[in-house]
């Protein structure tokens, strides 16, 4: 039987890394007012040529940066990653709800980063690092049994941004993720954090990394099994499990559903009996662990998929919007042609 679960694990090359702000911020419920003083016409002009301030409708949440963000939270692997990746990891003040260990190349420039929380911080937590940005996967992650809530963090002084692929209200919710729309939250980043020139690079890299892929053109069909018992929980047809499916050359057997993600029943992946099987690799739901759940289960054990070993495994922050998303597709199209 064989079984293609060795994916290739790279993430995209730390590229073009700046040179991080040394400036230290004041406590969070005093940063409102740490630049009360006026500023000269020397100061606006700089400020201008900067690029600053930057204004954003981030989820439907107009945020404003005078200045580049210097002491910033990341809650998700798809922020922290980001950040490392722009080369900006000095400006990291803590990171939590990560997902897992970074790649290889980003694992020097982490090392020294403080781990906050394994889930959400709390609003005290949060605080207690000093940030004068929280840098959230999801929108779910501020809210006041989180991280805090928008307004108030706004009013401590501490701006917030979500990744803007993660926005679910109407109108900023993209519909479909694509890569374009990953790419285009790379560079809203880049003009955040004064990094522009490293966030143009990063797209440049990946945009060719993709162009160079060759999709399997064996006209397969897939299931995307992320998680679940009773039911699966599966990439459904307008999030980052079908973007990286359709750029594979997979055709996603839940494509129909308008969801970046769905519960489906057994009896209906054993009705559309996928070609393959994506699984995702967690450390709390490893894809071992879902393989053994698809041989034990009478109805699954008999597809073909499960019975000839058609597996690709991907691992779990490859599977939200981030710099991973490229090297997803290229291991998922490895992986099927060593079969």
């Amino acid at each position: 039987m064989s079984r293609f679960t060795n994916p290739r694990s790279r993430a995209a090359r730390v590229v073009a890394p700046l040179a991080a702000a040394a400036s230290v911020a004041l406590l969070a419920a005093c940063a409102s007012t740490a630049n009360a003083g006026g500023a000269d016409a020397s100061d606006d002009q700089g400020a201008a040529a900067s690029g600053f301030p930057v204004t954003v409708d981030n989820c439907g949440t107009e945020v404003t940066f005078d200045t580049a963000p210097q002491r910033v939270v990341t809650i998700k692997s798809s922020t922290l990653e980001l950040m490392l990746a722009l080369g900006l990891e000095d400006r990291i003040v803590g990171a939590a709800f990560t997902d897992g260990p970074v790649p290889d190349e980003f694992a020097d420039a982490a090392a020294g980063i403080e781990s906050l929380s394994d889930k959400v911080p709390s609003q005290e937590a949060t605080l207690a690092a000093e940030p004068d940005l929280v840098f959230a996967g999801w929108e779910s992650n501020l809210s006041a049994e989180g991280a805090g809530d928008r307004a108030t963090l706004e009013q401590l002084g501490v701006h917030t941004y979500v990744a803007p692929a993660a926005c679910k209200a109407e109108g900023y919710m993209p519909d479909p993720l694509t890569f374009d729309a990953v790419f285009a939250g790379f560079e809203e980043a880049g003009e955040i954090f004064g990094a522009t020139d490293a966030a143009a690079d990063l797209v440049a890299e990946q945009r060719a990394e993709l162009d160079a892929i060759e999709p399997n053109d064996d006209g397969l069909s897939a299931l995307w099994y992320s998680s679940g018992d009773d039911q699966p929980f599966v990439g459904a047809g307008i999030g980052a499990p079908q973007m990286i499916m359709e750029a594979a050359g997979l055709t996603n057997v839940a494509a129909d559903v308008h969801d970046t993600w769905t519960s489906l029943s057994w009896e209906a992946v054993v009705d559309a009996n996928p070609d393959v099987i994506v699984l995702v690799d967690a450390a709390w739901n490893t894809a071992e662990a879902k393989i053994e759940r698809l041989e034990a289960n009478p109805a699954t054990a008999a597809m073909p998929a499960v019975q000839q070993g058609r597996y690709v495994v991907v691992d779990f922050p490859s599977t939200e919007a981030g710099v991973r998303n490229v090297d997803a597709v290229a291991s998922i199209v490895e992986q099927l042609g060593a079969r």
